[in-house]
């Protein structure tokens, strides 16, 4: 955020911007790292519309590939996620409902993010209703075993399993931590020429 970063993603917000969810990616790590890799795992949105929305302060839902500037992050920063607020309600709501336009009654909603805390829970629930889900392994995870988990399940290809937010049980006991991710050995083929003619 300061005018006189040095770093290649801090020159390029400064520039003509980076992607939000690269953005949010180098902020957050992990968790947001693993948010964006399982949506685009994941994700079968219709033809029309985006696989993956970030829920933005001011903007409503903005997709990952959305370019924002140091400016637009000041911005972003100086508006506060409460649903109590209009400036991140109202463009919230408007885009939720758009969505659900699109999707109509079979298309669901997945949160990938708490669902304990109502400032992302209660505008979504209001017009998604029964259609927004969550994968019930969030529950007892704090942020970083959440992003842990996303990632271990892209690279197993394995989707979680998604229950309503409507009525489910919003805390639950610490489940165990997760095992160390196993790695792939690194592989590197070597060829040798084509034999001498």
């Amino acid at each position: 955020m300061a005018d006189n970063g040095q770093t290649g993603l801090a020159c390029r917000l400064r520039a003509a911007g980076v992607p939000l969810g690269e953005l949010f990616s180098f902020v957050s790590s992990l968790y947001f790292r693993g948010k964006l890799s399982y949506a685009k795992a994941f994700a079968a949105p219709p033809p029309t519309v985006s696989g993956s929305f970030v829920i933005t302060s001011d903007a409503g839902l903005l997709p990952p590939d959305t370019l924002v500037t140091l400016d637009r992050v000041r911005q972003i920063a100086a508006n506060d996620i409460d649903p109590g607020n209009p400036k991140y309600r109202d463009p919230l709501c408007r885009d939720c409902h758009a969505l659900s336009d699109i999707l109509k009654d079979t298309g669901e909603v997945v949160l990938l993010g708490s669902i304990a805390t109502a400032k992302y829970v209660e505008p979504l629930l209001e017009i998604f209703r029964e259609r927004l889900l969550f994968p019930s392994d969030f529950v007892g995870r704090g942020d970083m075993s959440r992003g842990g988990l996303m990632l271990r399940c892209v690279d197993a290809h394995k989707e979680l399993e998604y229950v309503p937010v409507l009525n489910a049980t919003l805390h639950g006991a610490k489940p165990p931590k997760l095992l160390p991710a196993v790695r792939n050995p690194v592989k590197v083929s070597v060829l040798s020429p084509a034999p001498a003619r």
